[in-house]
């Protein structure tokens, strides 16, 4: 019985390069993404309304594209997620007055932050539903939490 060895070139190359393509992706490719147009399904005067596929998200790990908002201190734990670059925070009183453009991002570590002018990439878990945050009192409707982040 013949046992030649061959090396891992030689085998990605008999897979036809399918091997190679899996290998190289980010962890976080094969997850669901998510637009800001795809979060709310109607929006009206008595509030915003989750979409089907915000509803069928929840709890479940997800990817987005968006800008940083500027932290509150350069060192934290969360920030804000946005649609466009923004120039002040993005933080509401109450989630009656939440915008439909942005989403709050918790992170598993603290962190210290540079101003994102780029596009970055979060993915982690989603969270669905108004909640208010017991160390700082900041409300949401919506987060990603156990979340990383990479400039695209």
């Amino acid at each position: 019985m013949n046992s030649r060895k061959i090396g891992r070139r030689q085998a990605l190359a008999a897979m036809g390069g399918a091997a190679l393509s899996l290998a190289v992706r980010p962890a976080y490719a094969a997850i669901d993404t998510i637009s800001f147009d795809e979060l709310y399904g109607k929006i009206s005067v008595l509030g915003l309304t989750f979409s089907d596929k915000v509803k069928a998200l929840e709890g479940k790990p997800v990817a987005m594209r968006g800008f940083m908002a500027p932290p509150l201190k350069a060192e934290a734990n969360f920030f804000v997620l946005t649609e466009m670059p923004m120039a002040l925070c993005p933080f509401c009183s109450s989630d009656a007055d939440w915008p439909d453009d942005i989403i709050v991002i918790y992170l598993d570590r603290t962190q210290t932050f540079e101003q994102a002018n780029g596009i970055i990439e979060v993915s982690g878990k989603l969270e669905v539903g108004s909640w208010t945050d017991p160390e700082t009192g900041f409300v949401s409707l919506l987060r990603i939490v156990g979340a990383d982040f990479r400039r695209v």
